[in-house]
């Protein structure tokens, strides 16, 4: 069963409008939470952006890029591709054994684990990034603290009816993995 969900995991670059409501979200997180957090600190956070604050999303990106007219339009509708965003934070704690890059691995492995789940639930979803997620105009709208860097969202929604499937090479795992 979770073979299956990994090896056909893929992302939804195209959503429909319905999205999970936040009591539909709330059993997801609690599960991705138990992902490998060494010191169990807990080095993350999700903020959900649904209506407006999609819309402060895309200022925001607007406001980072400097770009205008027809090029700012486009880029201030990108977060409106779906109706529920959620902003992935690693939010690094105080720790004299726990490295920060282990504490943003733990970040990033919520994030993977929640889209696995999501997918799990009838959801599609994409993780994006790009080059303004850590400008100062997006790290204001999320009000992240100086321990604090955003990951990226993930787009989610409905899985369109005329969905193709998902491409995705295979490996050779003998590349990837060797004996010491």
């Amino acid at each position: 069963m979770v073979f299956r969900a990994v090896s056909s995991r893929r992302s939804y670059s195209k959503v429909t409008a319905i999205a999970p409501t936040r009591a539909e979200l709330l059993p997801l997180v609690a599960a991705a939470a138990r992902v490998a957090d060494h010191g169990a600190l807990r080095p993350w956070r999700l903020l959900e952006l649904r209506g407006d604050a999609r819309e402060r999303l895309g200022a925001a990106f607007v406001a980072a890029s400097a770009c205008e007219g027809s090029e700012a339009r486009k880029l201030a509708g990108k977060p409106l591709r779906a109706s529920l965003l959620i902003a992935v934070i690693a939010s690094r704690q105080p720790s004299e054994k726990v490295a920060v890059w282990e504490q943003d691995a733990a970040a990033a492995g919520v994030a993977h684990l929640l889209t696995l789940l999501l997918e799990d639930a009838g959801w599609g979803t994409m993780w994006r990034t790009g080059p303004l997620v850590r400008s100062a105009p997006v790290r204001a709208l999320h009000a992240l603290g100086d321990n604090e860097d955003l990951l990226g969202w993930l787009y989610v929604g409905g899985i369109p009816d005329e969905s193709k499937p998902g491409v995705r090479l295979s490996i050779d795992p003998e590349e990837f993995l060797r004996a010491l």
